[in-house]
């Protein structure tokens, strides 16, 4: 059976761009980050935001037990923020909403700041670039964040930008994510 989670990121290669540029918006344990990190290369950058201490940590310890590139930055600040730390247009951007794996469960992505991330991330989308946005409708601010992330992305233009939904029909708790594509 398809695993979307498993494929999601084969969406993306087609927009990676060595010495580029990507933002991971939800480093949680630093999975995500990695993977940036080496597909961006060495000359590339990478910023990853969690507001929890434990996300760093963890992050920092992934990223360098697989000697990942000094490429990235991780930061201590809500992805709502992002405009106040990355100038650059980037070329793929990242969100894994919901909570931090094998961490309280109690402090997940809320809407309010998902959405300005989202409009932020959308904002920074260099040519070609793409944005990955997984959700997790197995818990109410979940299925909230995605119902409001769909209404929001059926109103962008399309003759700029295309965004598509990937979805396991019968399965409505099951993960599922938007691909924003740049023009």
């Amino acid at each position: 059976m398809i695993n979307l989670l498993e494929i999601e990121k084969n969406f993306l290669i087609p927009h990676i761009k060595k010495g580029g540029v990507a933002v991971d918006f939800t480093m949680g344990n630093g999975h995500d980050t990695l993977w940036l990190s080496e597909a961006m290369g060495e000359n590339g950058k990478v910023y990853a935001f969690d507001i929890q201490p434990q996300a760093l940590e963890s992050s920092r310890k992934l990223l360098e037990a697989n000697g990942a590139a000094p490429n990235y930055t991780l930061i201590l600040d809500s992805h709502s923020n992002v405009l106040d730390y990355v100038k650059e247009k980037i070329c793929i951007g990242m969100f894994n909403l919901g909570f931090l794996p094998g961490g309280d469960k109690s402090i997940t992505t809320k809407r309010e700041t998902t959405m300005i991330a989202i409009r932020a991330a959308i904002e920074l989308l260099d040519a070609d670039g793409a944005l990955l946005i997984a959700v997790y409708p197995g818990h109410e601010e979940g299925t909230i964040e995605g119902e409001l992330i769909e209404q929001e992305l059926m109103t962008l233009n399309r003759r700029e930008l295309c965004a598509s939904k990937f979805k396991i029909v019968n399965s409505p708790t099951s993960p599922f994510f938007f691909l924003v594509e740049r023009r």
